[in-house]
């Protein structure tokens, strides 16, 4: 009896995580970023007035479409003091997460790296995004929620 009980205390954990290497090598950018599939659902069912099923055999065939979409408006770069668009290369299911490939190409030499993450904040209150950066050797996470949406490396001296 305890155990149904406990279910409805739980609190369900609000969190993204977008991970960003740099590969100098390939003068890129590479991107992976997961979501939960329901809480991307509802956002976007709201913004497009619709009920928007994601994995299931209702998805919609242009869904791509409305990913791409919304992650160009809440996944932001700027890179050495410019703005910069990726590229979609595409989306995998697993289990409960919606994970996102993208890149970002022809970054010869990267000096500085602004990320801005605004993904399902404007529906949970306590969704915190968080972003793993490696680049090279180094590793850097950033801890990003409504009242700080952005995270900024400089590597010049």
């Amino acid at each position: 009896m305890l155990i149904p009980l406990l279910a409805f205390t739980m609190h369900k954990y609000y969190i993204s995580l977008c991970e960003v290497e740099y590969i100098e090598e390939k003068q890129s950018i590479q991107i992976i970023t997961g979501l939960f599939i329901d809480d991307l659902e509802l956002a976007l069912s709201k913004l497009n007035n619709t009920k928007i099923n994601i994995a299931t055999n209702k998805e919609p065939s242009n869904i791509d479409e409305y990913f791409k979409e919304y992650l160009s408006n809440n996944l932001k770069l700027t890179i050495n003091s410019k703005k910069v668009e990726f590229n979609y290369i595409g989306r995998e299911y697993d289990d409960n997460l919606v994970r996102f490939y993208l890149e970002v190409t022809n970054v010869k030499k990267l000096e500085s790296i602004e990320i801005t993450n605004t993904c399902l904040l404007k529906y949970f209150e306590d969704q915190q995004n968080i972003i793993k950066l490696k680049v090279k050797n180094y590793h850097k996470t950033f801890y990003l929620d409504n009242n700080n949406t952005k995270g900024v490396l400089n590597f010049q001296k």
